[in-house]
């Protein structure tokens, strides 16, 4: 006989839900309108540690006829707030049951629950801390997903939220980069972990763009105190651009795809050692070219050092730089930052040069004391220092830049010269 469900959750939520499960040989199920609900675990790796360090559990449903039923499909069935959130902590009730009997006292139980059962719930989901407490898993196994879409009620999430960090839960944002995410939420939420969207590592695998976009958020998401779990990764070139984006988990069915059988958990690996070697490998031929650049241009820069020392102009000092196909400009800095003199543009530099983009050429006196290539240089004179390849704001145009500090009539000058980039960086060098 279906269980019947209630018109209202009352403060003994657990007790109301053990009945509508049941154990199966070493598993557990639920019961839920006439559907037989079971648990799916799928491993999250470390890159770093090279192994497991959590499971996402999801949910798996059939129908009479043992014919799947979607997960999208089952959280349509609820037809209240009330019973939507009666399925969710079903659903967190059987995960728990489940991952308890695999004995996994250290790695991370990564729970699904939406804002809008949150939202709709009571103040503090009481119901987990009751239901930890009964099963013995302690709250710091515990991942509570938030799926990344929008509330009506960001003060009551927010203090949901705090209540599964002072249970002692970690605390993720999911889906983070679909269609309507900002780093609004990660501010208001601060999240332990964040889960970015498979779409992002779709659209990193086919535009180069999009790689150093995910590259950015992966940056600005560490940089605000969390740690970054890549999802939906599925092939081994999407395994190297996850490595390469500095994420720290992912997940995916090139490592292991969702299990039933938890059984078979334990027999899960992926070989890290091998993702990592062809990384260090693919690192070292793409990172040739930017050395290579130092050694190619030192002597043109040495001698145009050497002439401008001497009182040689500019322009005649650098003509071996400008005459490069790949130069586009050539400038001089003091030691303050600033920009001595207008920029020398080479043949190819104005070629590429956008007329949209024609308040940005002139430069004299511009202060780039904020670059990076210039405290590198003013750092360590004497040194041939190449910045990694970044957006020029003159053009807005893609370039590396060299530079290299040096003293003249007992002031330090450093002198720039940027070479155009594309986004695979090709060696400028002629073989």
């Amino acid at each position: 006989m279906q269980q019947s469900l209630p018109e209202k959750l009352t403060d003994s939520e657990v007790d109301l839900l053990t009945p509508m499960l049941r154990r199966n040989g070493d598993a557990w199920t639920a019961s839920f309108r006439g559907l037989i609900l079971g648990t799916a675990l799928q491993p999250i790796y470390s890159i770093s540690h090279k192994r497991i360090v959590g499971y996402e559990a999801l949910i798996r449903a059939l129908d009479p006829d043992n014919a799947s039923v979607l997960p999208i499909h089952l959280f349509e069935l609820p037809t209240s707030d009330t019973e939507a959130l009666l399925l969710d902590r079903l659903c967190r009730y059987l995960h728990i049951q489940n991952f308890s009997g695999i004995q996994d006292q250290l790695n991370w139980l990564f729970l699904n629950v939406s804002p809008r059962v949150i939202t709709s719930g009571s103040q503090t989901d009481s119901f987990l801390g009751e239901l930890l407490a009964k099963t013995g898993l302690p709250p710091h196994q515990i991942v509570i997903e938030i799926v990344e879409q929008p509330t009506d009620d960001a003060e009551r999430l927010r203090e949901t939220v705090a209540y599964y960090r002072q249970l002692g839960c970690l605390t993720a944002i999911d889906d983070f980069g679909a269609g309507h995410s900002n780093f609004e939420r990660i501010w208001n939420l601060s999240p332990d972990i964040v889960k970015l969207d498979r779409k992002l590592l779709t659209r990193a695998t086919e535009d180069h763009k999009a790689r150093q976009i995910l590259n950015g958020i992966v940056s600005l998401l560490h940089q605000s105190g969390c740690l970054v779990l890549l999802e939906g990764v599925e092939t081994g070139d999407q395994a190297m651009i996850a490595i390469d984006a500095g994420v720290d988990f992912v997940q995916g069915f090139y490592f292991c795809r969702p299990v039933m059988d938890l059984s078979q958990l334990r027999s899960s690996s992926a070989d890290f050692d091998k993702l990592l070697r062809e990384y260090k490998a693919c690192y070292q031929i793409t990172g040739d070219p930017t050395r290579q650049l130092v050694d190619f241009f030192q002597p043109d820069f040495q001698k145009a050092i050497e002439q401008l020392q001497a009182g040689v102009s500019m322009a005649l000092a650098c003509h071996n730089l400008l005459n490069h196909p790949t130069v586009s400009r050539c400038y001089l800095v003091d030691d303050k930052g600033v920009q001595v003199g207008d920029n020398l543009i080479s043949d190819t530099g104005t070629r590429s040069l956008d007329p949209r983009f024609k308040p940005l050429e002139r430069t004299s006196k511009a202060d780039w004391f904020r670059q990076q290539y210039l405290q590198q240089a003013l750092a360590q004179p004497g040194t041939l220092h190449v910045t990694a390849p970044y957006l020029c704001v003159t053009g807005a145009y893609m370039c590396v830049t060299l530079s290299l500090c040096f003293t003249h009539d007992s002031e330090l000058h450093v002198l720039c010269c940027d070479i155009l980039a594309n986004p695979s960086m090709p060696s400028v060098i002629p073989g």
